[in-house]
């Protein structure tokens, strides 16, 4: 049994909830903005990351977004986009877009829950800790294709692939 799973008594928790004991477990800056709403400050390698989860009862989806400041110049914008594309196509769990009017890279990602399934703790961990995984991976690709002269392509080559197992 993992840290998470000790962590909880009953897996039928509140998505919301467990969010919230995770963060207090992780010691991570929160606010409960509603009850089906939780924003998080996530330390990462490169940056701290504006995590922020949501219950959605209509569509019966718990949804993560990611996000953190990207100030590209203007001539910049296309060739971020362009790796923003590349880097979508790498990730299977989410997907980055750029919100030029907040200057906010994107992660998001819903996970489904019809039919009155619920999250385990394991799993929503795993959803927060691969939403920072994604950024993290992809954050210097960013940042190349942002302030160098470097194409999509080449500034893709310092996106660290997915390490499996162990050494």
């Amino acid at each position: 049994m993992d840290i998470v799973e000790r962590l909880f008594d009953n897996e039928d928790g509140d998505p919301i909830d467990i969010v919230e004991t995770l963060a207090e477990h992780y010691d991570w800056d929160f606010d409960r903005i509603t009850e089906d709403q939780i924003a998080v400050a996530i330390e990462g390698r490169w940056r701290t990351y504006a995590v922020t989860l949501s219950w959605c009862s209509f569509d019966e989806s718990l949804r993560i977004i990611c996000s953190f400041e990207m100030s590209p110049p203007e001539g910049k914008i296309t060739k971020l986009l362009e790796t923003l594309n590349l880097a979508n196509n790498k990730v299977w769990n989410g997907s980055f877009v750029f919100v030029e009017k907040q200057n906010l890279i994107i992660f998001r990602y819903g996970m489904n829950l019809a039919g009155g399934a619920r999250a385990s703790a394991t799993q929503i961990d795993s959803l927060v800790e691969n939403a920072i995984v994604a950024c993290e991976q992809f954050y210097p690709a960013f940042q190349l294709t942002c302030w160098s002269d470097e194409t999509p392509e080449e500034s893709m080559s310092v996106a660290f692939d997915q390490c499996y197992g162990r050494a």
